[in-house]
């Protein structure tokens, strides 16, 4: 019998004062592509499939602007910190302990906002092997000593940029973080299991993983900005006994829309859309017309999926552009509640999505009235 796949809780320490960025507030709540530092960190881990609980540790005074910040997301517990970082992570590690069995842990700055699945897969599938692993890039630039004038040249051969977040197996951390000496002051997590004798693996780290410190990175970041776009096209038959869901809102017709799921032909549009500009296949990929388990779906959790892969890739969405190719009924009158729907699924403004409307001139299937067609455009933006 195969061995149970091990549970994996992530702690996000988003107690800092973030004074260095100039800021009224601190930091990880200020918005960076749409939404809080926090969120986007939240939103990543909750994204994942083997994430299954997620503890935030905030500063004293900080409870509302969290709040605000995460709102909806799926979080076990919010936690206070302490004075330093080392005392609010160990804050997180007692909260993890109350939540019952957790075998591996992820440790991340909530200041390090765009992070990757694909990150967290390869942390941890190195403690497979070892108690602990953290994603680091290679030195490429020329490093040298000095003060007013140039010294000593440093090899930088074997030097690495150290991201978060950082994984390890929970007893690990846990008995590495006991036996720290409180006087002291450590970096990371990672040099506290290194000092209690725990081996740490490096994984490839991801530039999009670059940590918000200076109110310049605000600039300098966006300007890095990255923008995709993606298409999607969908098309279902109409039968009487059917109900028509179109982007999420059920109109009363003489016709349905027939398909595995609720059959929300413009929902289906807009996924494709969304997972082809994050290159992260199709609808059918993720949720195929085979599996019984979609059966009779609402097309919401399609959507909520899609957009939470998107996130978790580094990306948010720009605006999402949807129009619905048919002869009745008549779209004009349900825009606007279109409109909202999909905003509330995808977490954005109102004015992030458009929809539209329009006929074959009683050409092809649209016209006949034998079945309704949809096409999305989107735009995510990234590092």
């Amino acid at each position: 019998m195969p061995a149970a796949a091990p549970k994996i809780a992530a702690i996000i320490v988003a107690a800092g004062s973030g004074i260095r960025m100039g800021s009224a507030i601190p930091k990880q709540y200020l918005t960076v592509q749409g939404s809080p530092m926090l969120r986007h960190s939240v939103a990543a881990f909750a994204a994942h499939p083997s994430v299954t609980e997620i503890v935030v540790v905030i500063g004293h005074g900080q409870e509302e602007l969290a709040a605000q910040a995460i709102e909806d997301l799926p979080v076990s517990d919010i936690v206070i910190g302490g004075i330093s970082r080392r005392d609010s992570v160990r804050n997180g590690l007692n909260a993890v302990q109350k939540l019952g069995q957790v075998d591996h842990l992820l440790i991340h700055d909530a200041a390090r906002p765009f992070l990757k699945a694909s990150v967290i897969d390869r942390l941890l599938s190195a403690l497979t092997d070892h108690d602990g692993a953290v994603p680091a890039l290679p030195i490429v630039d020329s490093l040298s000593r000095g003060e007013a004038t140039l010294s000593e040249t440093v090899p930088r051969e074997n030097l690495w940029r150290v991201q978060t977040p950082q994984a390890f197996r929970l007893g690990a951390i846990m008995a590495a973080h006991a036996q720290w000496d409180s006087k002291r002051e450590a970096t990371d997590d990672a040099r506290i299991a290194m000092a209690a004798g725990y081996q740490v693996a490096i994984v490839a780290g991801d530039e999009a993983l670059a940590k918000y410190t200076f109110e310049s990175d605000l600039t300098h970041k966006r300007d890095q900005t990255m923008v995709r776009t993606g298409n999607g096209f969908d098309v279902h038959r109409l039968e009487r006994g059917e109900q028509l869901w179109l982007c999420g809102v059920n109109i009363e017709h003489t016709h349905g829309l027939s398909g595995h799921s609720d059959a929300d032909v413009a929902i289906h549009a807009l996924v494709d859309a969304i997972l082809g500009a994050a290159a992260l296949g199709d609808i059918g990929d993720h949720f195929p017309p085979s599996d019984p388990q979609w059966r009779g779906a609402s097309s919401d959790q399609f959507l909520v999926h899609a957009i939470g892969l998107a996130r978790a890739a580094g990306f948010e969405l720009a605006n999402a552009d949807i129009t619905i190719i048919c002869e009745a009924p008549k779209i004009g009158p349900h825009k606007l509640a279109m409109r909202q729907r999909l905003a509330e699924i995808l977490t954005v403004q109102l004015g992030d999505i458009s929809v539209k409307a329009t006929t074959t001139e009683r050409l092809g299937f649209a016209g006949r009235q034998e079945g309704i067609a949809a096409q999305a455009s989107v735009a995510l933006c990234g590092n």
